[in-house]
């Protein structure tokens, strides 16, 4: 169901997008789609989160973008690094840009957009270095079946 979602060309628009918005950053950003969320969607978020070891890049500056679309719920969180330096507002602007898309079913254009403001934030505060390495896959992860 969630794959289902998102055609292969809108997974292919989304990596592009995680692809471009970490060029300028030595941010690491991931996108996780499943079709249900038990639970509170940042209690899930943040599984995923150590579920994708997003913990171990060296700057703490992992963001992970969340959604169970059955459930319709989402989740956007980042890890210390970056968190420390936006903090609240930041994910909630990012949470409210998602929301304005999801709602009008705009599923890639409201990922790809949110993915491009993460990268630009990770830009001010994590520049590419010369030796940055790709820490975490640019592919979105999928979970779970959906729920009977």
């Amino acid at each position: 169901m969630s794959k289902d979602l998102f055609s292969v060309e809108d997974q292919a628009q989304i990596i592009e997008a995680i692809k471009l918005a970490e060029m300028q950053t030595s941010g690491e950003i991931r996108v996780h789609i499943e079709p249900n969320c038990k639970g509170e969607p940042m209690d899930r978020a943040l599984e995923v989160f150590a579920e994708l070891n997003m913990h171990s890049t060296a700057l703490k500056n992992g963001v992970l973008i969340y959604l169970a679309t059955a459930d319709k719920k989402f989740a956007i969180i980042g890890d210390k690094g970056i968190h420390e330096k936006v903090h609240d507002s930041f994910w909630n602007e990012e949470k409210e840009l998602l929301k304005e898309h999801f709602s009008k079913g705009e599923f890639t254009l409201g990922l790809t957009k949110a993915i491009y403001k993460v990268g630009e934030k990770l830009k001010l505060h994590f520049l590419y270095q010369s030796d940055d390495t790709d820490e975490l896959s640019n592919d979105i992860s999928f979970g779970g079946k959906a729920d009977a």
